[in-house]
Order: structure tokens, then sequence, then C-alpha cells
């Protein structure tokens, strides 16, 4: 159940006069809060809107909305928004940005609509919480406007970098939302696509490696050590260049709640083609089924288009994006970018938006934290922090892993003194590490395992890596113990060339020491203390 207060607003056009439009709200936090307002898109909106687009987009097609396109639109008087004595560029660009935020701002909260925000963050503030504010864009044209940037006044943050005000896009044509389950740690599919003709090359082991690290640095520096043994493992598994078959097998074989793409692809109107390999890809139709049928809680995408309508003879297609695809048939949460992002912006975004979620946040609230970093690496005339575009399902409350109240209760406060560890595996050249969480890690083929192996020689629940400490006041002096329950054992080279069969028993383990499930013929794993 959602436990912030929720404000969901939709804007929609008015019949065939293309510059009147409805903005009303569909859920409040108090009765009275149903209100609508017509408003109408003015040609100074317009005006600001292009020069935002000719300073922020230079190299795109200059987009206006349907209610001004024939018309001869001015350029944006400078004088009027920038200081007699600015800085040209540097000046120019930020005040651009907050007059489009302020101006979009004013046009979406007039009135009664405004009233009702106001009144619904009181409510959250009343009790101590954020207010969750979801926005639906029902107008295609409406879609590429940078919503993101909205700001109540000069000197106020941005609507989406106020962890005040958790803010996503939503859509309410959407399949019902399945029940979720809670996770107790972050588990990434990463997929890296392939290169199309005219996009620029990827370096794909490059790519690979970067963004795994990426995702992987859920430990930022700091870190007290409490809040180091709340934070959640991430586990990341790689495929470079799957076939569909290749990514179906790899999403149902084990339990992952976060798809990644990073690679080329193409805008269509079922939600586009993600180009996996020289023999194809999959389209976002099919992989929002897939994604379904898999729990994906979220799915990210490093790519320029997936947060873009379908554009089919100068006019945008309803419900065309990726991410709006996705959410269609059920996918809890999209995070998609709304134009060309760098890749050095990128990879701060998704590392520091990754710790968030290692911390328990919601998806919504991590987001806004990414943004923040963003704008403080990149500055706020830049527009690195409006291109993460954040879809969340409107029964959908963020949760991606098991939240930090419910963690704390489950286990007694010794086990912060646990030294971490993980397994490692040898068996791929990524050699992806997989963090073993609180002193307990289950091993098998079953989908409910910490470690998920899918041989045929594992068992469904084959074996359990625990941590025992004779000391209750002091635990840090406890042993590591490998403990097989499976029918065909396991194996640990306790000595350089000497493979030992562990059936139905206990091992003690010490850093370093190699494990195979099942059979000899298994992937080999490494025990490492941290």
């Amino acid at each position: 159940m959602d436990e912030h207060p929720s404000l969901n607003i939709a804007i929609a056009r008015l019949g065939n006069t293309p510059d009147s439009y409805a903005v009303w709200v569909l859920k409040a936090p108090y009765p009275g809060g149903y209100v609508i307002e017509n408003c109408n898109w003015t040609i100074d909106l317009s005006q600001i809107w292009l020069s935002w687009q000719g300073l922020f987009s230079p190299g795109s097609r200059p987009y206006c909305l349907p209610c001004h396109q024939d018309l001869n639109i001015p350029d944006l008087d400078l004088a009027a928004i920038s200081p007699p004595d600015a800085p040209a560029p540097q000046i120019y660009s930020a005040n651009l940005m907050q007059h489009l935020g302020l101006k979009l701002w004013q046009w979406l909260f007039c009135r009664q609509v405004g009233n009702a925000f106001a009144q619904s963050q009181g409510i959250a503030i009343g009790q101590g919480k954020s207010l969750r504010f979801r926005l639906e864009i029902r107008d295609p044209d409406s879609i590429p406007l940078p919503w993101e940037i909205l700001q109540s006044q000069p000197g106020k943050p941005a609507l989406s970098l106020d962890r005040q005000v958790l803010f996503s896009r939503t859509n309410s044509d959407v399949d019902p939302l399945p029940p979720q389950r809670l996770d107790r740690s972050i588990e990434i599919l990463l997929v890296l696509g392939q290169n199309i003709p005219g996009s620029p090359a990827l370096d794909l082991q490059q790519e690979s490696a970067m963004i795994s690290q990426a995702l992987r640095n859920t430990m930022p520096s700091g870190f007290n050590p409490p809040n180091r043994l709340n934070l959640a493992g991430c586990k990341v598994h790689t495929l470079v260049q799957p076939t569909p078959a290749e990514l179906i097998t790899a999403l149902e074989s084990q339990q992952y709640n976060v798809f990644f793409y990073a690679g080329h692809g193409m805008p269509a109107p079922d939600g586009g083609l993600l180009i996996l390999n020289d023999l194809g890809g999959i389209n976002g139709t099919e992989l929002a089924q897939l994604l379904v049928r898999c729990r994906v809680k979220l799915a990210v995408f490093n790519s320029c288009w997936g947060a873009q309508p379908y554009q089919h003879q100068q006019q945008a297609v309803p419900r065309s994006s990726l991410a709006e695809v996705l959410l269609h048939y059920g996918v809890p949460a999209v995070l998609a970018m709304r134009d060309t992002i760098a890749d050095r912006e990128a990879l701060s975004f998704i590392e520091t938006f990754t710790q968030a979620l290692a911390q328990r946040l919601s998806i919504d609230e991590a987001a806004a934290i990414a943004r923040q970093q963003l704008l403080i690496s990149y500055k706020f005339n830049q527009p690195a922090w409006t291109l993460p575009i954040l879809y969340m399902h409107p029964e959908f409350n963020g949760e991606l892993i098991r939240p930090l109240a419910e963690a704390v209760t489950e286990i007694p406060f010794v086990v912060q003194s646990i030294p971490a560890a993980y397994m490692r595996s040898l068996s791929f050249h990524t050699h992806p590490d997989f963090p073993i969480d609180r002193g307990l890690m289950r091993v098998g083929r079953s989908s409910d395992n910490d470690l998920v192996i899918v041989e045929p020689w594992v068992s469904q629940r084959h074996a359990e890596i625990i941590y025992r400490s004779s000391s209750m006041t002091d635990p840090s002096n406890g042993i590591y113990y490998l403990r097989d329950s499976s029918r065909f054992g396991s194996y640990v080279l306790a000595s350089e060339d000497k493979w030992r069969k562990v059936h139905s028993q206990e091992f003690p383990l010490q850093s370093g020491m190699q494990i195979k499930f099942g059979s000899e013929e298994g992937q080999i794993l490494e025990f490492r203390i941290k």
C-alpha cells in the first residue's frame, strides 16, 4: 500500500481546438481535490519552447505544438529573461531553463489545480511525508516538453529535484498491476545491444565494464558502519548482443527486478525496436509482455529515444513511446531518456541512482537524488539533469526492494558486525559478484534462492553459505560455512590441485576457496571475504 499521499494530474487537448487543453486531478489525498481547469497554450509558451530546443537540441528539427506550427514565431527577446550585465551564454541558458520552468508551472497549476496541489502538499507535510506527484500527459505532442523542470518561483528547486515531491510521469491506460514481491537485493540484467549504421559506435566490452562498475558501486564513500549494513546488495548479470531467445532464457532463469538496456534502437508505434544483434531485436510490445511475465519491476534504457513518442507524417502517435508501451502492459516503472545523453552523464546518473536504490529508497526518490547529482556535476544551465524521464504505474508505490524498517526487524542487531563476504563467478569473463546478505546465502536451481544456478546437477535448494560465531557480544570472530543439503553434493578446492566433495555436511570456508555445486563439471565460484 502506498504510504505517501498521492496527487495525479492529467493533461489532454480539447476537441478540435489545438490551443485549448483540459488540466484536471485524477487522484487526490482529500475529497475536494478533484478539480478541472481549461488552459490555453499561448504563442509566448511556444516561443520559449522553440528557444529551448534551439539552445539545448540544436541538431534536431525544431518541434512546435500543433497550435502554432503554421505561425512565424519570433525569436525570444534575450533581454526579457537576462539581466543587462549578465555574461551571455551561461547566464542566458540558465535563465532560459528557469523561464520555461516558471511558465510551465503557471500554465499547469493555474487557479483550482494550483490550490489542489498546494493543499495536497500541505497534507503530506502535516503527515511528515513526501507528496507523490504523477503527471499524465494524454496529448502526445506535449510529451517532448521537459515537464521535469517545473518551478514554482525563482530560487525554488525544480519539481523533479525536490525530495518533498516525488515526481514521475504516469499513464492511466494500463493493465492492472500484478502483486509485487519484495526482494532482498537489487538483481540487474544488463543487456548491451548491437551497433546500427549511422549511429555512434559502441565499444561493447568497454561499455559493459563501465556500466557494470557503475551499477555495482552501491557503497558510496562517507557512510558510517551501521549504514553500510543497511545497504542492499547489487548483483549484475551481463548479456552482450544476445538473441531474443537468449534474452528470454536469461529473464526466465532468474528473478531479476531490474532490466537495463544500453544500445541502439528505432522508434515505432509499438514501442520501437531494441537492436540486440545482427539477427534482429525485440520490439517494445514483446519486451513489455516478457518483463511483466518475469515480474521485472524497473526497466532502464540508456538510449536517446525511449521516452519519445513515434511520429508519423510529423504527427505524434498516442501511447507509442517505449516507456508508455511498457507501462501499458503492466511494467511498474520505466526510466528512459528524453533526448541524447552523453556517456559520462548517463554513467553518473546510473551510479547515483543505483546507490540510492541500494539504500532502500523508492524509485522516484532515487531518481530525484540522481538528478540532483547530475545538476551538481554538470550545472543547472546544462540539460543533463532534465533528460532522465521516469514513468510509474499509477498503482505502484515505488518500492524496488524490501524497505529498511522491515529489513531491520527481521534480524538481530549483532549481525551488523558480520564480515562482508561474496561469491564471484570465475566461469564468465565479467566475473560477476554476488554479495552474501547478512551472513546467509541460499544456493540452488529454484528461483527463490539468493544465488540461482540453472544447471541439471544442481538441486532446487542445493546448499547454504552461512556465518556462525560462538560469541554473542563479538560476532566478528566467526566462520563462514558451506552447508550442503543436495542430492549430488558440492565440491570445494581446499588445496591447489584437489577438489573435496562435501555432501550433506558442513565445511568451513576461507577467503579464496573455489566451489562447484552438484558436479565437477559445474561452473566455478570463488568465496571471498572483503
